[in-house]
């Protein structure tokens, strides 16, 4: 932890460009340390506040205003693309969709306090048609909000962060070794999950022709839609006899979907 205080020191300003772009541009990076590193080196007088304000808002705003023009020229193809870096890319793309059904434009602006949703929401925005001005003064004030929120923390606070620093550093490699080990683990476990579950979807998969075979013959099975609706209102259309049951909202379909033949999932 001192090492990282006297490297950001050293190199203040540009260390922290460069991390907040890449965690804006969907690299998993955590910014919350930095932030709050940030924050306590102003506070002892090593960088400057306005500084740190102005280098957040150029690592962010212009790269959120990217994502922006591509939601709205490719839709849910850079959603699904961002997504691809999660490790439950399926919640990915649901949650963010539920977020602004549910709050609208503000979540533009709340979107910067949850990890991973302040890189969709810009590609999101563009797709469900916002003014770029509008995005603009939402993306500015959910910038300064969500850096403010934590930077402030760590200025008001530096004293105490530079105990937790000198404990974390007496404490050794041990710690640090026995903490990453933990988070290596859990990234483990949930990879292996998910190519589990990948792995025995693609073993039941069907093919669109036998399919349409099975529909020709006039086989007693059932087609469930469950795209997304950002998906259905691209593409329109259900295959014959299909069932739309958008995978958000599957809990409050229960009912209507039958149990008494094969069901074939439809979701891309």
């Amino acid at each position: 932890m001192t090492e990282f205080l006297q490297f950001l020191i050293e190199h203040g300003y540009v260390v922290i460009f460069a991390w907040v772009a890449l965690d804006q541009a969907g690299l998993p990076l955590p910014t919350l340390p930095l932030l709050l590193a940030a924050g306590a080196l102003a506070g002892t007088g090593e960088l400057s506040l306005l500084g740190i304000f102005v280098v957040c808002t150029l690592a962010t705003v212009p790269i959120d205003l990217f994502w922006f023009w591509l939601g709205r020229l490719r839709g849910v193809r850079v959603l699904h693309l961002l997504c691809i870096l999660s490790l439950e890319p399926d919640y990915c793309v649901r949650d963010t969709e539920a977020l602004f059904k549910k709050l609208g434009p503000l979540s533009v602006v709340l979107a910067k306090f949850v990890p991973g949703l302040q890189t969709l929401a810009p590609p999101m925005s563009g797709l469900t048609g916002m003014s770029m001005l509008v995005f603009f003064i939402l993306d500015l004030i959910g910038t300064l909000a969500w850096v403010s929120s934590i930077v402030l923390v760590g200025f008001y606070f530096h004293t105490e962060l530079e105990l937790i620093a000198q404990k974390a550093a007496e404490a050794g490699l041990i710690a640090g070794l026995f903490l990453a080990g933990i988070i290596a683990a859990y990234f483990t476990y949930k990879v292996v999950t998910q190519q589990r579950f990948l792995r025995s979807l693609r073993m039941r998969r069907l093919t669109p022709e036998y399919v349409r075979q099975r529909i020709a013959a006039g086989d007693d099975f059932h087609i469930l839609d469950l795209r997304h609706d950002y998906d259905f209102d691209a593409f329109p259309h259900l295959l014959p006899g299909a069932l739309r049951v958008p995978m958000e909202s599957i809990d409050r379909h229960n009912k209507s979907i039958p149990k008494d033949s094969d069901i074939v999932l439809y979701c891309s």
